[in-house]
């Protein structure tokens, strides 16, 4: 899981412009220094693209920790490649 974590922490530091930013699983979102629901969008929207998957808006609307996001990406690329 190391690979999406590595994803997502660059997207994430391109979108709030901070090169500092280290994730956790355990990391949750609402902590992480400038969050709004605007980057959940624009993260979601660029994970949608580079891993080839697709996420609907109730689960987007569970998704509390950078693990949850993690376990449902891999989730999804799973049942992409059955």
């Amino acid at each position: 899981m190391a690979a999406p974590l590595y994803e997502i922490t660059a997207i994430l530091r391109g979108l709030l412009h901070d090169d500092d930013i280290e994730l956790t699983p355990a990391t949750r979102f609402e902590d992480i220094t400038g969050w709004d629901s605007m980057d959940m969008i624009n993260l979601i929207v660029e994970l949608e693209c580079r891993f080839d998957v697709q996420f609907a808006l109730p689960e987007v609307d569970r998704l509390a920790t950078v693990g949850d996001m993690l376990r449902m990406l891999q989730a999804k690329r799973i049942l992409a490649a059955a």
